[in-house]
Formats: structure tokens, C-alpha cells, sequence
């Protein structure tokens, strides 16, 4: 993502905008071609040389902050090593113990005019059975703009000079969460729209509440929500936004998310999640969002911020269904090593709570038709958790089971009727703890009360 000192927005008197580009502009369309040939230029080069050319492409441009913009979001998708025959500390060790009585070790020694600084390196490279090339670089190899671009997307070096189409490169992104993203083609069709996107992106740093109406992708777009770990509530609504009794009367779902500015202690962290969270909802083919920011913290001003399916912003994340949070991920992990005929599938039942809904995270499928739904109960802020724990008290499902964490401030009996199958936890969930108690409340596997 943009850092924010490359965002680039307005604010007016009612709301900020992000300063979007248009991806058809010649201008833009030719310097995302010159810094993605750059980049591929500079595979196997160091990393300060890259940042060199970088900004004397930034001179020659007046749009500053959109070339560094544009040259940030390829860095995120390059890997940089450190290539050195031995560990550059090591050779500095060495280099120093050798020289310390007679005389400082300089980076690049003068071969005619300096030739007790040559006999060090050579001795040392000799003794490391390397060669006195190898010694000059290895020596800082591991300083950051010495470490070399090794990767861009899934395109190496190796790929590169075995004659491989330089053109484009195919790259699997990655991002914060660790998740697979689609393949998508490094060309300026993709840099200039996922530019768009990362300005949208860096105005949440500063959210205080989004609020977002999706008719489509429901699942896709609330597993992301989890994955991110934001706190949500969601609702009902008709075709045109407003809210409905029932998950009956719904052809959609509305969502309110917290921002990292009105959690008790305001989180960067938090609000990178949240920026995180935004890619997800371009994957709806209808969607809108509405966003408050903070702009100024000294007076609590905020403004709007608002988007839309009109936007055309495109999204880089998958459309698939294996998203989880950290605890989540590694429940899911120790079940495929588990020795358990229960499965661990993804939930897709809506518990109508009336005016609200909410959505589990897994079920616990057994082959003789037996299932039971599981909902994770985290670390929470005390307002989310009390509106948790409000929710789960309507469920009325006797398969709902819970997983919560000891860190919480709580006691079983504010889970409601749900309170004998409360399943406490401290750093990570036991499969065979879930498994027992599955084994105690499953039903045959019919649409749960109160579900849709």
C-alpha cells in the first residue's frame, strides 16, 4: 500500500476524495511502462541503485508523488536478499580483527596506492576460499540498499537471463494477510488502477466507522471482514439499502465496521486492516461504502468518505473462500493433521437475529450427517464485546458452539443458553477439545433454528 506521505486527497468543507488518475492518460500510461521496465532492469542490481533510478525518473517528472506512488507499489510486490558467498558479518569480523592494530578498514580499498589494505582483503578472502571481488561486496552485502532485487512478482533473475519474455511479469500477491491473491500481469493497465485503489486505501488510515451495503458476494466479502479481524455488525436491507426485518425480506446485507480511530486507544495497525479490507468489496458487482474520517485530532473534525461499484476500481484479492484469522488459520491447519472423521468446513448459515444477522465461522461435519456450528470469540474492544455477546444470546441453534478466549472479560453465563458450550482458550484451539464437545450437541444436519 501508499505510505502516507504519498497519499494524495482533497478535503472539502463535507467530504475528502482521494485524487484519482485516469489509466488511459498517455502521460500515466508511459511512465507505469518506464518504471516497470526499470524495475526489470534492475534485477540481480542492488537495491540503492534501483532507488537511484527511481528518483531520477521522479526528477524528470513533475508528478512526484505519483511516480513514487506507482514505484512503491512495485516494491511491494519485489524481493530483495542478500547475496554474499559468506555472511557479510563474518567477513567484517575478520576484516577487522586483522586490521584493528594498524590501521581503519575502508569500504573500497585504493588497489595501486593501497596495498596493506589489499594484502587484509586478501588474506581474509583467501581464508574464506573466496574471491577478493566477492570480499569487497560480501563485506556490507547486508546493508538495505546493498541487498539485492532477486524477484518481481513470480519472475526471477534466473528467469530473466535464461530469455524469458520481459515484457510483463506474473505475480502472485501476497499482502499483510499472507493470502493468495489472483495471478495478474505486471503492466500498466494493472500498476495505474491498483494505484486508484491504493488511494482510496491510504484515507483509512484515519476511519473512525464504515459503513458498507453489498447485494452480491455476500461470503466473500464478510470472510475478508474476519480476516482482517475488524469489528462489524451486520444487517439486513431491501434492494434499495434500506434495512428489513428479516434475513426473510433481504436482498442484501448491510455492514458497520469500527475504524481504528474509535477504538480506545487509536491503532495504526488497525486502520491498515481496515485499509486492507477495502480491495474485497470491488469483487461485489454491486457495492457502496461510506466512510467517516478523522482530519483533525485536536478538534475532532471529521469529513466523508464515500464510494461505489461506479467507481471501476479493481480488485486484486481472490474471490475464493479460504480466508481465516490467525487463530482461525491455525485451527484449520492443526484439523488437516488431526486423525478426526469430523470435518472442519467454512460456514455459510446467516443466523437472523431480527434486526441483525450474524454469520459463524466454521462448521463440524460429521459423515453420518451429525453437524455442528463453531463461532470464535477474540480479543474485542468492551463496547464490541458486549455487542458479541448480545448477538450470541439470540442464537437459538442448539449445534452453536464457542470458542473464547481466557483474555476476555467475561464468565460462560453471559453467553445466554449457549453458556454449556463455551469452549475457553489461551493461545490456540485444541481440535480434539472441539471434537468432544461436538460429540456432546450435534444435530443431523437440517437448516439450524433461526437460520437461513
Amino acid at each position: 500500500m501508499l505510505t502516507a506521505n504519498l497519499a494524495r486527497s482533497r478535503t472539502t468543507d463535507k467530504e475528502i476524495r482521494p485524487l484519482f488518475i485516469d489509466p488511459t492518460d498517455g502521460r500515466y500510461r508511459e511512465t507505469a511502462g518506464e518504471l516497470i521496465q526499470l524495475f526489470e532492469s534492475h534485477l540481480d542490481e542492488p537495491k540503492g541503485d534501483l532507488e537511484d533510478a527511481i528518483d531520477e525518473l521522479t526528477v524528470a517528472d513533475t508528478d512526484y508523488k505519483i511516480v513514487q506512488g506507482l514505484a512503491k507499489l512495485l516494491k511491494d510486490e519485489c524481493e530483495f536478499e542478500v547475496v554474499a558467498s559468506v555472511n557479510p558479518h563474518d567477513i567484517r569480523q575478520r576484516l577487522f580483527e586483522k586490521a584493528n592494530a594498524r590501521y581503519p578498514i575502508v569500504r573500497q580499498p585504493t588497489l595501486g596506492e593501497d596495498t596493506q589494505k589489499l594484502e587484509v582483503y586478501s588474506t581474509v578472502a583467501d581464508e574464506l576460499g573466496i574471491s577478493l571481488e566477492e570480499c569487497y561486496r560480501g563485506m556490507y552485502a547486508d546493508l538495505e540498499d546493498n541487498k539485492r532485487l532477486v524477484r518481481i512478482g513470480t519472475r526471477t533473475a534466473d528467469q530473466y537471463a535464461t530469455g524469458g519474455d520481459s515484457s510483463t511479469s506474473t505475480t502472485a500477491l501476497t499482502g499483510s494477510s499472507d493470502e493468495e491473491y489472483e495471478h495478474t500481469d505486471l503492466t500498466a493497465d494493472w500498476l495505474l488502477t491498483r494505484y486508484n485503489l491504493a488511494l482510496a486505501q491510504a484515507v483509512f488510515y484515519d476511519a473512525i466507522e464504515m459503513w458498507i451495503r453489498v447485494w452480491d458476494h455476500f461470503g466473500t466479502v464478510f470472510s475478508y471482514v474476519k480476516l482482517f479481524g475488524l469489528m462489524h455488525r451486520i444487517y439486513p436491507i431491501d434492494a434499495n439499502g434500506e434495512r428489513v426485518a428479516s434475513t426473510d425480506q433481504a436482498a442484501g446485507y448491510e455492514a458497520v465496521l469500527d475504524g481504528p480511530a474509535s477504538l480506545f486507544s487509536k491503532s495504526q495497525k488497525y486502520g491498515i486492516r481496515m485499509a486492507n479490507f477495502l480491495p474485497a468489496l470491488p469483487l461485489c458487482d454491486r457495492w457502496e461504502m461510506t466512510a467517516e474520517i478523522l482530519v483533525d485530532e485536536t478538534t475532532d473534525e471529521t469529513r466523508a468518505f464515500t464510494l461505489d461499484h461506479t467507481e471501476n476500481l479493481d480488485s486484486h484479492y481472490s474471490a475464493g473462500n479460504k480466508f481465516d484469522s490467525d487463530v482461525e488459520r491455525t485451527l484449520a491447519q492443526k484439523w488437516e493433521r488431526s486423525n478426526t472423521e469430523w470435518e472442519l468446513v467454512r460456514e455459510d448459515d446467516i443466523f437472523d437475529l431480527g434486526a441483525e444477522v450474524m454469520i459463524p465461522d466454521f462448521a463440524i461435519e460429521h459423515p453420518d450427517g451429525r453437524r455442528v456450528i463453531l463461532e470464535i470469540v477474540g480479543f474485542w474492544t468492551p463496547e464490541y464485546l458486549e455487542s458479541k455477546l448480545a448477538k450470541i444470546r439470540k442464537v437459538e441453534a442448539d449445534n452453536f458452539v464457542l470458542a473464547v478466549s481466557e483474555r476476555l472479560d467475561c464468565a460462560s453465563e453471559e453467553f445466554g443458553r449457549t453458556a454449556d458450550r463455551v469452549l475457553w482458550f489461551k493461545t490456540g484451539i485444541h481440535v480434539y477439545d472441539v471434537v468432544d464437545l461436538a460429540e456432546t450437541v450435534a444435530v443431523s444436519s437440517e437448516p439450524p433454528s433461526g437460520s437461513e
